[in-house]
C-alpha cells in the first residue's frame, strides 16, 4: 500500500467519524419556563469522552429559589476545542439555566 493511499484512507476515517459525531444538545423547561430573572452557566466535567463524569452541575442548584426555570445543556466551541486538545480525555459540556 502506498503512502499516498493510506493517507488518503486515513483522511476518509477522520472526515467519516467527524461528521458521525454530533454535538446532542438538549433543554428542559421546569414550571412555566423562564421569568427573565437572570441566567447561570457552568460546566460540567467529564473523562473518556464524557463517558466518566467527574463533576456535573445540578439544575435545581443553579436555579436557587425559582420552580419557573429552563436548562440548556450542549458542547460549546470551546468545550469542543478543550475536547479536541486533550484527544477526547477531558470532555467538558455546558450548562445554562434561565430563571
Amino acid at each position: 500500500m502506498t503512502y499516498k493511499k493510506m493517507l488518503r484512507q486515513l483522511a476518509v476515517l477522520i472526515c467519516t467519524i467527524a461528521l458521525m459525531s454530533s454535538c446532542y444538545p438538549y433543554k428542559v423547561i421546569s414550571g412555566n419556563g423562564p421569568q427573565g430573572k437572570g441566567e447561570v452557566t457552568q460546566w460540567n466535567h467529564y473523562v473518556i469522552y464524557g463517558l466518566l463524569p467527574v463533576g456535573v452541575s445540578d439544575p435545581k442548584v443553579l436555579a436557587g429559589d425559582s420552580n419557573d426555570y429552563s436548562v440548556y445543556t450542549r458542547h460549546s466551541f470551546w468545550n469542543g476545542l478543550v475536547s479536541a486538545v486533550t484527544f477526547g480525555i477531558y470532555t467538558p459540556t455546558t450548562t445554562t439555566v434561565k430563571r
